[in-house]
């Protein structure tokens, strides 16, 4: 097989959205920190919103993005939580996955902490291939070419090969 044709994860993204709650939004901090050892960063409003309270530049949720083999590990416990199933609509057709946990006591390893309380988080995973780079490049940007570019089918075969990711229909 073409090496060029291999798939691989680009990136995790744990996020959580805690509205303009900032108690809610100190758990959530402590909570991805305790999920990956690494500090979270705030995610900002960026439209004003007065029916919500929200205002410009009003921390709303915070995210942390995980990269090459952190992610891969991450991803296994969060599959774990999961029981290893994802509905055929968390794939979307550019081959990127998404799914959510209702709450983070069914992550392996990760005890409940009264400090926290019950909190749910998105996860959402982005695949690649070599040569995706060109759509990122400073120099000579181009767009991955629809033959390059991962399917919903493809990324399905690769969660069901890499992860023993089952697949199910819809509900």
């Amino acid at each position: 097989m073409n090496v060029m044709r291999n798939i691989r994860i680009e990136k995790i993204t744990l996020n959580i959205g805690a509205g303009k709650d900032q108690d809610r939004l100190d758990k959530s901090m402590k909570l991805l920190k305790n999920i990956t050892g690494i500090d979270p960063v705030k995610t900002f409003a960026k439209k004003r919103i007065p029916e919500w309270g929200l205002r410009i530049g009003l921390p709303i949720g915070c995210k942390i993005t995980l990269r090459k083999k952190p992610a891969g590990n991450l991803l296994i416990k969060l599959l774990k939580s999961k029981d290893n199933v994802l509905r055929e609509s968390q794939f979307n057709n550019n081959g990127n996955i998404s799914f959510g946990i209702g709450e983070y006591i069914d992550i392996p390893d990760v005890d409940y902490d009264p400090k926290i309380g019950i909190i749910g988080l998105e996860v959402c995973v982005t695949l690649e291939r070599p040569g995706f780079r060109i759509k990122k490049r400073k120099i000579a940007k181009k767009k991955v070419h629809k033959n390059h570019a991962i399917t919903k089918q493809e990324s399905i075969d690769f969660m069901k090969k890499e992860f023993d990711v089952k697949v199910g229909e819809e509900e």
